[in-house]
């Protein structure tokens, strides 16, 4: 799908115009030509066959031709927390949980974490979220929340959840060494669900001790040794290709 292209606002009329990297995109990666058909997107949950009008020197403007209601989100809604690795292993995990059908990633204040991103690196992430909805055909954008303290994590309902109507008996899963295998969950029910990884040194026993407390249940990925993005992914994939 790379004739995907994002709209930062909100796709309202007949004409649509894209600048910024979309337009840099647009304009000299895919050398668009007058006339030529693009879908766009705006994070409404519709997409738009467009057709290009006009090309200027930063900017394209294109006219709407057909809108189209087209939902490739998960039927319920997975949000997920984890403490970050480092480096470009960050964007990998962004992409590859954009992909899954994440609606919203907290990354996580814990003890023994390694990376606490700043808004600059936050904002690189973000234009991932977009990078990944392009390639993926989503028409709505996982969000990037500011970072969060553990223990708010934990004992918090993200506002994604909270506007679930399945969030009442919504599920709360953390990934621990030790804890219940996998296979042994009940992944099939299409519930609302909140997720946690911490870092690579792993959680402290005070923070598992917290989490258990506040009603969180412990799942072991198996007997060897993941690192952050791998055990996030590889959980999140388990409950939503059940979907």
């Amino acid at each position: 799908m790379s004739d995907r292209f994002f709209s930062a606002a909100p796709v309202t009329t007949e004409r649509a115009i894209l600048d910024g990297p979309e337009a840099h995109h647009l304009l000299h990666v895919m050398r668009a030509a007058v006339g030529e058909h693009v879908i766009l997107f705006d994070d409404s949950g519709a997409e738009y066959t467009a057709v290009v009008e006009t090309l200027g020197r930063a900017d394209v403007v294109l006219r709407i031709v057909e809108r189209r209601e087209i939902d490739r989100e998960l039927p319920f809604t997975l949000a997920v927390g984890v403490a970050l690795p480092k480096g470009d292993r960050q964007k990998w995990l962004v992409e590859k949980l954009t992909e899954l059908g994440v609606a919203t990633l907290v990354p996580l204040a814990t003890t023994r974490g390694v990376a606490q991103p700043t808004d600059a690196a936050l904002d690189r992430l973000r234009r991932a979220v977009i990078e990944a909805a392009k390639q993926c055909g989503r028409n709505r954008l996982m969000r990037i929340a500011k970072p969060q303290a553990w223990d708010d994590w934990i004992s918090q309902v993200p506002a994604s959840i909270a506007s679930d109507p399945r969030s009442p008996d919504h599920r709360r899963l953390l990934a621990h060494p030790g804890g219940t295998p996998l296979a042994e969950f009940d992944l099939s029910a299409q519930q609302a669900t909140q997720l946690a990884i911490g870092p690579e040194g792993g959680l402290t026993d005070a923070e598992v001790a917290a989490a258990t407390a506040a009603g969180w249940q412990t799942v072991e990925l198996g007997p060897r040794i993941l690192r952050v993005e791998t055990a996030a992914v590889a959980l999140t994939a388990a409950i939503a290709l059940r979907a």
